[in-house]
């Protein structure tokens, strides 16, 4: 740890305690056994790769990493990426035996558990040893699975780390000096993400980023080329000291981050070492057998020389973080005024309130992109929180002229990435930029909807794990025109409205803009889309309020004995609200009701929720989209069944019939064929 080499031998040398036969090669072996236990519990469970990367877990964990078992969440720590999550029981072994004290034997033992039943209570236990790692376990810095994704995570949580030491660094006070570790096999490196986030990577420098390939063969010249320096360690399956001394070697690289190409064998030492078989297989007795220490008789037992031997790591963990608290005293002594925006930073605080009640909406009708484009440059100008970011499209989303921002490898105090045309690896690094220290910072991403299909995986894995990032979204409807159907994310809505945790905010205007940036930075565990629309605005909506955004629905026009409830959002409500005028002046008592965000006015009390949607008994959504969600308090919708068209945004409205006349015919129509009775299953309005 730190650097710290006892013990650093195959041979004999006393260790903390450990009996002077007890080395680095002892240690290896009883990962190995444990890890064989583990697989061994309920029948398989990803083994081979954790087997084979034990040298490389003991030069980490015991030789080169900065943490504190007992607190891991200790600010300047080194972080550890898995992102070959299959090999999650590795980090678990390591966690426990390092001595974090949440990761028991008793949760060890539940790793990959179907069965996992209290026979007492017949309740289902709890684990946090899931088959793949997440981040609410300490210890866990994110969550990987879905290959390449932590790779790219690495990536976010490096330039965060570059930016803070940027920021707040002194010559004679060095207060950031964390590394980013981050292991992969073969799967990872094969997947687009990874390879765009490493391109990333290499682009900004990173030089405080480490991957290691836990390599089972080449791919160090396609990896030079992206500006990366390249170690090779041929002996991984023995040798802690040169994987060490890898480790090392990389941290003395300024300007490049580091590759180290670990040759190692997937299930080295079993009897399925070298196949396939070992990847999901389980072990048998012999293979445990083979790696028993002395003294040990049982399952899961790590022998008194295994224990005093990672001892060192509780005690030198508590050493750095005192020093590290020390150097953040003399710090605020020397520099009180970076010291209190670092603390703040540390903290999470975001000042937000005050920009945006006070910011009064144009006179003019604009696109709510463009609106939007103001509403970011007063944001990023005024929280040094935000770290923004976008894939190609960034003046289209109107984001600003923001050169003097920019981070790279000459200006990593910089707060605006170009991530070139690379969506899905602009959404993942974003998650690592926003883990690495919840609230210090924000990131924020931009590029048109339909590309964010693009970044899918990333943004659910944002979702999943709680990190508030900002997706901003444009042309997001038909309205967008003239390039075509391609460019028209007509069922994209659908995805992100289903995703757990994602508050997806369609915002109709300037005011609601304003609404959906309160309710996406007021979100501290949850991401969130502003999608907006690059088509022009036709007509005011009167009545829309920033501040009722956050309720996801509320009415913008009342009316009393109403037989119809439109409900929009987005670009169509402006045409649903005059559709609404021309209703009530035809005799059907119409109500409109603004609708930004579903999940959110899903989330109000039943009594709001009735009182928006009122007893009128045709309530009937209004959006360019595949209607699937509206279904669910819906009785009808207006809404696309196809694919949009390549012509002029209004006319696009019109053609699918969409805009205030099709609505007000549609609508005449079902209200005519339902004899004033309300319909019992939503349908389409044709």
């Amino acid at each position: 740890m730190n650097g710290h080499t006892n013990g650093h031998t195959n041979g004999a040398k006393l260790v903390n305690g450990a009996s002077s036969s007890y080395g680095d090669g002892q240690a290896v072996n009883e990962i190995r056994k444990f890890v064989i236990d583990i697989c061994r519990q309920n029948g398989g469970g990803h083994g081979g790769s954790a087997i084979g990367m034990a040298p490389l877990a003991v030069a980490l964990w015991r030789h080169t990493m900065r943490y504190n078992p007992s607190n891991p969440n200790w600010f300047d720590r080194d972080r550890f990426v898995l992102s070959n999550g299959h090999a999650a029981m590795l980090l678990y072994a390591m966690l426990h035996i390092t001595g974090y004290k949440d990761m028991t034997h008793d949760e060890i033992k539940m790793y990959a558990d179907a069965k996992a039943v209290d026979k007492a209570t017949g309740k289902w236990k709890s684990t946090i040893c899931h088959g793949h790692p997440e981040r609410e376990v300490p210890g866990v810095e994110v969550t990987t699975g879905p290959l390449g994704q932590g790779i790219a995570n690495a990536v976010g949580l490096a330039i965060v780390s570059k930016h803070y030491a940027a920021t707040f660094n002194k010559e004679d006070h060095q207060l950031i000096a964390s590394r980013i570790y981050c292991t992969t096999g073969d799967g990872c490196i094969q997947e687009g993400v990874a390879l765009e986030a490493m391109a990333i990577a290499g682009r900004l420098g990173l030089s405080n980023l480490t991957l290691c390939y836990d390599n089972n063969d080449d791919t160090n010249s396609k990896v030079r080329a992206m500006g990366w320096h390249v170690i090779d360690v041929f002996d991984g399956d023995t040798s802690v000291e040169n994987i060490t001394a890898a480790l090392e070697a990389a941290k003395l690289e300024k300007d490049r981050p580091t590759f180290i190409n670990i040759r190692t064998t997937i299930g080295y030492g079993t009897s399925t070492a070298g196949t396939f078989k070992s990847h999901h297989g389980t072990y048998s007795d012999d293979d445990a057998a083979k790696h028993l220490a002395s003294g040990v008789t049982s399952t899961y037992q790590l022998s008194e020389n295994a224990l005093k031997y990672f001892k060192f790591t509780v005690d030198e963990g508590r050493r750095l973080e005192d020093d590290w608290n020390l150097k953040l005293e003399k710090y605020s002594t020397a520099y009180p005024k970076e010291a209190k925006l670092f603390k703040e930073r540390m903290g999470g605080k975001l000042d937000f309130d005050c920009i945006l009640t006070s910011l009064t909406v144009p006179s003019e009708l604009q696109p709510t992109r463009q609106w939007n484009g103001t509403v970011f440059n007063e944001l990023i100008s005024k929280i040094p929180n935000l770290m923004a970011g976008g894939a190609d499209l960034w003046n289209s989303n109107q984001m600003g002229d923001q050169s003097t921002r920019i981070f790279d490898r000459l200006h990593p105090e910089g707060r605006v990435i170009r991530y070139g045309i690379r969506e899905h690896a602009m959404a993942s690094i974003s998650n690592g930029l926003a883990a690495y220290s919840p609230g210090g910072i924000l990131p924020i991403t931009a590029t048109f909807f339909m590309f964010y299909l693009y970044a899918a995986p990333g943004v659910r894995m944002g979702a999943l794990s709680n990190l508030q990032v900002i997706h901003v979204a444009t042309h997001d409807s038909i309205g967008e025109g003239q390039n075509g159907q391609t460019h028209q994310p007509v069922e994209l809505d659908s995805l992100y409205r289903a995703m757990p945790t994602l508050l997806y905010i369609r915002p109709a205007d300037a005011e609601e803009v304003l609404g959906a940036w309160m309710t996406a930075l007021a979100a501290k565990e949850a991401p969130s889309i502003i999608s907006l629309a690059r088509d022009p605005a036709v007509t005011d909506i009167p009545n829309t309020s920033r501040l009722q955004v956050q309720r996801g629905g509320y009415v913008v026009l009342e009316k009393e004995n109403a037989t119809v409830t439109l409900v929009s959002c987005g670009s169509e409500l402006q045409f649903a609200y005059l559709a609404a005028e021309r209703l009530n002046s035809d005799g059907i008592p119409t109500r409109v009701v603004s609708m930004p965000c579903i999940k959110l006015f899903e989330s109000q009390s039943q009594e709001y929720q009735d009182t928006v949607l009122s007893e009128s008994p045709h309530i009937i959504s209004v959006e360019a989209y595949v209607a699937s969600m509206w279904a669910r308090f819906c009785t009808a919708s207006v809404a696309m069944d196809s694919f949009g068209y390549s012509g002029l945004g209004r006319e696009n409205f019109a053609r699918f019939g969409i805009d205030d006349d099709g609505i007000v015919r549609k609508v005449k129509k079902h209200v005519e064929e339902s004899n004033g009775k309300k319909r019992r299953h939503w349908t389409l309005l044709k």
